[in-house]
């Protein structure tokens, strides 16, 4: 919570932050991150890439139906949050917004960690978007090659699985296809269970 006394960052704020950084406002405070390492934001492509083929377009397969976008800036009541990717129904997101934010609640995000927002991600942000009543969270470590997805079920995030680079992806909402995990770092092998994968974190920002 933004402490007592401290003035409560606004927009106008956020927009004065430098282009090289992500601004949030979190609990009223202005926070910044640096832009993703080359690792993660390849991540977070080939997954936009791999979903949005199925899901937005219907193609290998899925069913189309949805609209997702990269580093949206979501307003829930006070907080201003920018995930990896965001993704709405067709049916609950007919129009572009007027403002740079959005402010309809998105119907699925995906934060793929890094060194400066991994803390962040699973804490602050997982209790904002579960207040906001976001139905599906998916967290992806490219640097452990692991995904973890969860529900909202009465107010509370439930772990409904969790994959690593060896394992077919099939979870909601995206249930209708399934997918290689490995797919989401073609640069890097699978890892084992007993390697070390420090080598992964290099440029991990």
């Amino acid at each position: 919570m933004a402490e007592q006394g401290k003035k409560t960052a606004t927009y106008a704020d956020l927009e004065a932050v430098p282009p090289h950084l992500v601004a949030e406002i979190i609990d009223g405070e202005l926070m910044t991150h640096p832009r993703p390492s080359f690792r993660h934001g390849g991540t977070a492509s080939a997954l936009n890439i791999r979903l949005g083929n199925a899901f937005q377009f219907g193609g290998a397969g899925g069913p189309g139906g949805w609209i997702f976008v990269a580093e949206p800036e979501l307003k829930l009541g006070s907080q201003i949050l920018v995930p990896d990717i965001a993704a709405w129904r067709r049916d609950r997101l007919t129009t572009y917004p007027k403002t740079n934010y959005v402010e309809t609640v998105p119907d699925w995000v995906c934060e793929v960690l890094s060194a400066s927002t991994e803390r962040r991600d699973r804490t602050v942000k997982m209790r904002i978007y579960a207040e906001a009543g976001v139905p599906y969270l998916w967290i992806i470590d490219p640097r452990q090659q692991i995904l973890e997805t969860f529900e909202l079920l009465e107010g509370r995030w439930t772990k409904f699985g969790a994959w690593n680079s060896d394992d077919q992806v099939r979870a909601p909402p995206f249930d209708a296809i399934s997918f290689s995990l490995a797919d989401l770092w073609p640069l890097d092998r699978p890892l084992g269970f007993n390697e070390d994968p420090q080598a992964l974190y290099a440029g991990d920002r």
